[in-house]
């Protein structure tokens, strides 16, 4: 048995736990952004359909997600029908084919994944913000991730 004191342990855990709590608080506005409107994109609720209209809301934060940017985008206009020449059949129009089974499965798995990131980050916000020795700091740098980017998004 010795009779020196062990040495002081290292800080890093410390340090490393608090910079992920201000970086997480920081980005953690983004990330519920962008898995709220993924999981609407899956199924592409951010686009006009024949009998279905997105409301403004979701359509301008699908532009932010895709293109950065919180305008609707105008509508396209329609392309102007070629001349076929005499006799040539239109194509045929069926009904809309069916969605395969692997395709409709893997978009219910990302919504899962797309909902289980959302409550994650909530999860992680409500931590950050009433644990811990930083609460104060935490909630100054979750303002900041969620002002910094809706200023940018303000600047013409």
């Amino acid at each position: 048995m010795s009779l020196n004191p062990s040495p002081r342990p290292i800080a890093w855990p410390m340090l490393a736990r608090q910079i992920h709590t201000i970086l997480g608080m920081v980005i953690a506005p983004s990330i519920l952004m962008f898995a709220l409107t993924g999981g609407l994109q899956i199924f592409r609720l951010q686009e006009s359909h024949p009998g279905y209209t997105p409301a403004p809301l979701i359509e301008k934060l699908g532009r932010v997600h895709k293109d950065q940017v919180f305008d609707v985008q105008p509508p396209r206009t329609p392309r102007p029908e070629t001349a076929r020449p005499a006799g040539a059949a239109a194509p045929q129009e069926a009904g809309k084919p069916a969605t395969p089974l692997s395709k409709s499965l893997l978009q219910w798995f990302f919504v899962l994944a797309a909902v289980g990131l959302f409550l994650s980050t909530l999860l992680g916000v409500w931590m950050g913000v009433t644990m811990g020795r930083l609460k104060i700091v935490a909630r100054w740098a979750l303002l900041a991730g969620t002002v910094i980017p809706v200023a940018i998004l303000l600047i013409p």
